[in-house]
């Protein structure tokens, strides 16, 4: 089971049935997370009685979560990495869980194939990815790195989830 650093575990998908309006909440509020009820439900055409309680069984029914994301370079992190790792003599899920205490890793999967671990991280300049490297190179369990830098970061949606619904 997966954990996010705030605690919570990832679950089964809810059984609970959004509808469009539902899909077109959650889209206003990946815009603004923090767009009071009166404003969203304005934007919507509801009443903000209706947005407020269909906010609150979204939220009790684990179908959203607004949460507050920080942007990696506004912070003095000029670079991104992913890091795949071969694990040996520990098991890989022990050595991931020491790899997501990293300050600078914001991911960690356990993945099937050649490497067991893949992480996402972030550096401030070349200096600071070459210590974080040796670092992690040093977690007990870790037999070998793949790094690979980002060049130019495409996309780095933090809120994407497959609705499919546009606003």
């Amino acid at each position: 089971m997966t954990v996010f650093s705030d605690g919570d575990h990832l679950r089964p998908a809810p059984s609970q049935h959004m509808d469009e309006v539902d899909h077109r909440i959650v889209a206003h509020l990946r815009r603004d997370g923090r767009m009071p009820y009166k404003t969203l439900a304005n934007e919507l055409n509801l009443t903000e009685a209706t947005v407020r309680s269909r906010v609150k069984r979204l939220e009790e029914g684990d179908s959203l979560r607004v949460v507050a994301v920080t942007d990696y370079e506004a912070v003095g992190y000029t670079m991104m990495l992913a890091v795949g790792i071969q694990v040996e003599g520990r098991a890989a899920d022990v050595v991931a869980e020491d790899l997501a205490q990293f300050d600078e890793v914001f991911s960690v999967c356990q993945v099937i194939g050649t490497l067991d671990i893949e992480t996402l991280a972030v550096a401030r300049d070349q200096e600071h990815l070459s210590e974080l490297l040796l670092r992690l190179g040093e977690v007990p369990g870790v037999r070998k790195l793949e790094p690979s830098i980002a060049l130019d970061v495409l996309k780095n949606q933090s809120n994407w989830v497959p609705f499919g619904h546009a606003v």
